[in-house]
């Protein structure tokens, strides 16, 4: 496990241009966290750094937004309102899998609704400090990414 404080926004972006560069297709990213824990904001670091140039928001509503103009295609899901009975149904493994979608790095927030996970990812649990900061916990299950690449 690797713990990384976040004192600002900036930082937890940078957590994701980090990822960005060093994950590849077929990578999956579990986030979790309150409300305004820096979720998005990770992911939009992601985006960055494989070049996406469209806004990346939360797809609430829309569940799953797909970017592939990038280096390497971007899948954001949200989970929030859904329970994990409903999530079955959504083929995740599509995703992970590369079934019917060009290999990318899934990234799944609210990831804590998935009633069945693919056999490798990240979890990042994001948290609120008391200082206003922020910290990342990542928990690599299976990954071949190596710890020193996460630090900031």
């Amino acid at each position: 496990m690797t713990k990384i404080l976040l004192p600002d926004r900036q930082a937890t972006e940078q957590l994701g241009i980090t990822l960005g560069k060093n994950l590849t297709a077929s990578s999956v990213i579990l986030l979790q966290g309150d409300l305004g824990a820096g979720k998005t904001t990770l992911v939009q670091g992601i985006g960055k750094s494989l070049g996406i140039i469209d806004s990346i928001v939360s797809p609430t509503f829309t569940l799953i937004n797909e970017y592939t103009e990038g280096r390497i295609p971007l899948y954001h899901l949200d989970l929030y309102r859904l329970e994990p009975e409903e999530v079955t149904g959504l083929n995740l493994e599509s995703y992970w899998e590369g079934i019917e979608v060009i290999p990318g790095i899934v990234a799944i927030e609210w990831a804590e609704r998935m009633p069945y996970k693919p056999e490798s990812y990240l979890i990042i649990g994001l948290t609120h400090q008391p200082n206003g900061t922020r910290q990342a916990e990542i928990h690599c299950v299976n990954s071949m990414i190596d710890d020193q690449l996460l630090h900031i």
